[in-house]
């Protein structure tokens, strides 16, 4: 009785450390993700061109597709908008050169928000226009639709105030308006355009913040082929050429002793073979040392 009595609290004292140790492995890092707004600049000048209301469906859209991305990178929790107000406030104090960097406000307060890291994501330009050109021998215009965007994302470690990275996307869309007419209805514009540019830029974004807090990575190696840990809805293609890295010491600025990242080595080149759900394979082309754990990034 005591033997059985005994075996069933080591066998539950055994699941329970499984189940600890799962949760820990399964483990998402937090994610604050901020509302994304134009710049003052940019509104003065769409609100004086007119396309206020073109501006406001792509940003509307953006808004909800970017969280939808991000998600889809399986790198994230994201945490409630109602508290990354506060966060943006902290962060761009911590970063106006009016605080001690060594203030731990900042991090205080993305505790109780229970966030690592923020997104902070804003628009600074927008173009809307048609261009038309004449063909004299044919007797015909052809018109496109053009439709610019130009988004700043900023990437705050949220514990420490530390912008880790800013980085500037474009997407630039021309098409046949015989082919997109603008539908209205009811006054508001029903445009496809407008929804695919912020589909794409959403994408875009999710992408680059992905691959800066977690780079991709060789998860497995077999003979001539590797398996990486980046899969459909990325910007990872079958055919794609891709380079590997090991990782190296960290490098220090020796003027602001501040870390400038890992070096990082070229061990490798690679081809894109398959791309799944949520892992590619490819084709070692060179090998200098690729093993399990290096980085690997699209060449360019």
């Amino acid at each position: 009785m005591k033997t059985c009595f005994a075996g069933k609290i080591i066998l539950g004292i055994c699941v329970l450390v499984f189940l600890i140790q799962t949760s820990a492995r399964a483990q998402k890092e937090t994610l604050a993700v901020s509302t994304i707004k134009p710049t003052p600049g940019l509104l003065q000048g769409v609100e004086k061109a007119g396309k206020r209301i073109m501006m406001d469906r792509v940003l509307q859209s953006l808004d909800g597709q970017l969280i939808d991305r991000i998600n889809a990178t399986r790198k994230f929790q994201i945490v409630g908008r109602s508290d990354v107000s506060d966060l943006i406030l902290e962060q761009e104090f911590a970063n106006s050169g009016n605080v001690d960097t060594a203030d731990k406000s900042s991090a205080k307060q993305s505790k109780t928000a229970g966030a690592k890291y923020l997104l902070v994501t804003t628009v600074d330009d927008f173009q809307d226009y048609n261009e038309t050109a004449t063909f004299p021998g044919a007797g015909k215009n052809v018109t496109k639709r053009v439709i610019k965007m130009s988004c700043v994302g900023k990437i705050y470690d949220a514990t420490t105030s530390k912008l880790l990275e800013s980085t500037n996307l474009q997407i630039n869309k021309k098409d046949f308006l015989e082919n997109l007419p603008n539908v209205t209805r009811d006054g508001m514009p029903n445009d496809e355009m407008l929804v695919s540019i912020a589909r794409e830029m959403a994408e875009k974004i999710a992408n680059r913040i992905a691959d800066v807090i977690f780079p991709p990575k060789v998860i497995s190696k077999r003979e001539k082929q590797i398996t990486i840990n980046r899969g459909e809805g990325t910007e990872i293609a079958v055919g794609q050429s891709w380079h590997v890295f090991a990782i190296g010491e960290e490098l220090i600025d020796p003027d602001t002793k501040e870390s400038l990242g890992r070096e990082e080595v070229l061990i490798g080149k690679v081809k894109i073979m398959s791309v799944l759900p949520k892992t590619s394979t490819a084709e070692i082309l060179e090998d200098l040392g690729i093993d399990k754990g290096a980085v690997v990034r699209k060449a360019q």
